[in-house]
């Protein structure tokens, strides 16, 4: 029986990870297909209807499973089979519920989302229209989700399994077939497109709910026997049913419900509040289409992440209800190192690495630029997403889900506040930064509930996320040798986009190999090590203390030789602080134009290689006037209104362009 369990924990885990990694797979070749403006018109659907589903589904699943296993274990057979036909009539009318309420509230949400002012981007028809044809696979997958809680109770993940499959498999495939026939072999508009892209989540729940059905049927008869051979059957009014069914969906409702939130936060806000401060609808719709993507990035290595770290919640709830505290904690810490060990490196790279992988998966032709930069300051949050649904999954398990639901909606409040106030000063970056202080306040709250409920001391983290961090530390020099070595001897032979695929898969292949090298050394042992304040030993022998020196000094040999090696090369007479500070102010920071001086204080500004523009631009600003862009001598000649005065560029490091102070 526990083996069957276990087989059926991996079956579920597997499909549930595949079919993440298919919905993170096609938005490539989709977006590629409609553009930005096109994927924007996309998420303006998928945002409410996520909403709208997971109050339809109600958390069905697993709470449906957890009643039926329940019953069942206690002999009650009858009660499963009951509630599968009550839950079914009850799915279909919330589910037809939930379809004409959104079908219905289409035109008001796309009022928020486009204010039909600004004419440059998506419009409000367009907007009903998507929103529209999405609300239809409200009707479907309700029943659907029963089914699959019903066959998990009955400890059959199989059927549920595949049925997941299946959904997402027909889903892209309907998804993308549609969309290219729309616009390459109807020659239609890109509405219409994403119309017929959105209306693939009914199609895909018709293939989902086609498996359920079927082996139902085929397994009805044997179903039905054991049903009239339950030794304690009795009958449970649906008062009754329905309660229970709430007490433990509620806490899976919220948990799921918080991702969604925060990003239909941003879906109905930031086109209202990038047009407060002057941008046009197309530029601020851009934007939205950006973050979106940018979060669709972040969540791959959360979804991972997650899926490994939750199979041990199971431990930490068996242990809390045995009374056992002292293990409960040594697995909270567990869970959480695991967490950190497979979050943080990802994390890490994407923010490392945001320009040239937003553009390797999204083209150069969806606004890689703002892309880039999104991506980077938006890859750490993705250890705030990954501890918010860790932690709060341990609530869960220790028995204090009801008290989430205050942490989250303070988290939301802050959300909305930092999204209105941060827009103006941080711009593109202002909604990340507002889902830091979001997600931060809820992961905090989450964790005082933890140590309050518990004593559970949080400060051990800090030990326990010591081995990650170094790792990641070496891990970091190896993706960023990797990055400047491509560029260095790539740049000048490749387009753009093949630079941006060979310097991904270059860097993100050494941070690979340089983590994994190291970190299956060291982490077999790590709670171990954490919980016990045991020093751990290898196969070889060698000590964890050791081992962290070694990671320790790596970096900072690696490190340190780099910059050595490539000192005169990478900053010559240019002072290095200010030079670094200024690349900084260029690659991450919002600005165009950036200054440095050199050992003599001679003032230079930099800016991006190709990007001149930027800096006559400056000097228009300061009253100089352009009147000869001398390409071969690389000088140009401005006048103040008094005289003629030469500047002239040179490229530095291969992606900039350093030019002289005037005067």
């Amino acid at each position: 029986m526990e083996k069957n369990l276990m087989r059926g924990t991996l079956l579920l885990t597997a499909s549930s990870l595949l079919t993440k990694i298919l919905g993170f797979i096609y938005i490539i070749p989709f977006t590629a297909l409609v553009g930005t403006s096109g994927y924007a018109l996309y998420k303006y659907a998928y945002g409410p209807y996520t909403l709208m589903l997971s109050l339809s589904t109600m958390g069905l699943p697993l709470a449906v499973s957890k009643y039926v296993s329940k019953y069942n274990g206690l002999g009650n057979y009858r009660a499963g089979q009951d509630l599968l036909k009550a839950g079914l009539v009850l799915m279909t009318i919330t589910g037809i519920v939930g379809f004409l309420a959104l079908y219905t509230m289409a035109p008001w949400l796309a009022e928020l989302v486009i204010n039909g002012k600004d004419s440059s981007g998506n419009s409000q028809k367009d907007v009903v229209y998507v929103i529209r044809m999405v609300s239809f696979a409200l009707i479907i997958i309700p029943p659907m989700s029963l089914l699959r809680g019903y066959f998990q109770g009955n400890q059959s993940m199989g059927p549920s399994a595949l049925s997941t499959i299946i959904e997402q498999i027909v889903r892209v495939l309907f998804i993308l077939a549609g969309a290219y026939a729309v616009i390459h072999l109807f020659h239609s508009t890109i509405t219409k497109a994403v119309g017929i892209g959105t209306f693939g989540a009914f199609i895909g729940g018709l293939g989902g709910i086609g498996i359920l059905g079927s082996t139902y049927l085929k397994r009805k008869r044997l179903i039905m026997k054991e049903v009239n051979s339950g030794k304690n059957n009795k009958s449970i009014s649906f008062s009754s049913m329905f309660k229970e069914l709430v007490t433990y969906a509620v806490p899976f409702v919220l948990v799921g419900l918080a991702i969604p939130i925060y990003q239909n936060i941003d879906t109905f806000t930031i086109n209202m509040l990038f047009q407060s401060i002057g941008y046009g609808q197309a530029k601020a719709e851009t934007i939205n289409s950006v973050i979106g993507l940018a979060q669709i990035l972040v969540m791959v290595p959360v979804s991972l992440a997650t899926a490994f770290s939750m199979s041990l919640i199971p431990g930490i709830t068996s242990s809390f209800v045995q009374g056992n505290l002292r293990e409960v904690k040594g697995k909270i810490t567990k869970t959480l190192q695991l967490l950190l060990f497979f979050t943080l490196p990802a994390a890490v790279g994407l923010c490392l690495l945001g320009k040239p992988v937003y553009m390797m998966i999204f083209g150069a032709k969806n606004s890689h630029e703002i892309g880039g930069v999104v991506l980077q300051w938006y890859a750490p949050a993705a250890i705030l997403f990954a501890l918010f649904t860790v932690t709060a999954a341990i609530l869960q398990g220790i028995n204090q889900q009801k008290k989430l639901i205050f942490g989250l909606g303070l988290g939301i409040v802050v959300k909305i506040v930092l999204n209105v106030l941060l827009v103006s000063s941080l711009k593109e970056i202002g909604p990340v930064v507002a889902t830091y202080g979001g997600y931060g306040v809820s992961v905090i709250y989450n964790f005082y509930l933890i140590e309050k409920s518990i004593s559970y001391r949080v400060q051990s983290l800090g030990k326990a996320a010591l081995t990650p961090v170094l790792l990641v530390s070496v891990m970091s020099a190896a993706v960023l040798i990797g990055n400047y070595a491509s560029h260095y001897f790539l740049e000048n032979k490749l387009s753009a986009s093949s630079l941006a695929i060979s310097t991904s898969c270059i860097s993100i292949a050494l941070g690979v190999a340089v983590y994994l090298g190291l970190g299956v050394k060291t982490s077999l042992g790590q709670s171990a090590v954490l919980n016990r304040r045991k020093k751990y030993k290898g196969e070889k022998g060698v000590s964890k203390r050791f081992v962290l020196t070694v990671a320790a000094g790596g970096c900072i040999i690696i490190s340190g030789a780099l910059l050595l090696l490539n000192w005169e090369r990478v900053f010559g007479d240019y002072r290095p602080v200010q030079t670094a500070t200024a690349v900084f102010k260029l690659e991450v920071g919002s600005q165009d134009v950036a200054k440095t001086t050199d050992s003599d204080n001679v003032l230079y500004y930099m800016v991006k290689k190709g990007h001149l523009d930027e800096y006559i631009q400056l000097m228009n600003e300061k009253g100089y006037v352009l009147k000869e862009k001398d390409i071969d001598h690389n000088r140009l000649v401005f006048n103040d209104g008094q005289e003629d005065e030469q500047i002239y560029y040179k490229r530095f490091a291969r992606k900039y362009t350093m030019i002289d102070g005037e005067g």
